[in-house]
């Protein structure tokens, strides 16, 4: 298990429960504090054009590991943001370790 246990250079993290005043810039230079940001990527609603309240943020696995055990649980514009790995689609996470960040 751990942090990017099929280590890839780079690491796509999940930021979950962002308010929805929160933009892209804001996302991105939190993150960057820890490292570079690769890519930086918040999804919208198709029927509003809203942003969904989460984001994803990908940078180099050393970065983002420090980055997300660094930004989780940390405010945002008055929320307390969900940082971890996001998993990529179609993959079961082998070994069922639940996202086993202790704390």
């Amino acid at each position: 298990g751990g942090f990017n246990p099929s280590g890839r250079e780079e690491v796509k993290l999940y930021v979950g429960n962002l308010s929805f005043e929160t933009g892209e810039e804001a996302v991105r230079s939190l993150f960057e504090q820890y490292g570079q940001v690769t890519d930086c990527f918040l999804p919208t609603d198709r029927e509003s054009g809203r942003v969904r309240g989460f984001a994803f943020v990908t940078m180099p696995a050393k970065d983002a590991e420090k980055a997300c055990l660094s930004v989780n649980g940390i405010e945002l514009e008055g929320r307390s943001l969900r940082v971890n790995e996001a998993q990529p689609k179609g993959m079961s996470g082998g070994g069922g370790s639940g996202g086993g960040f202790g704390g």
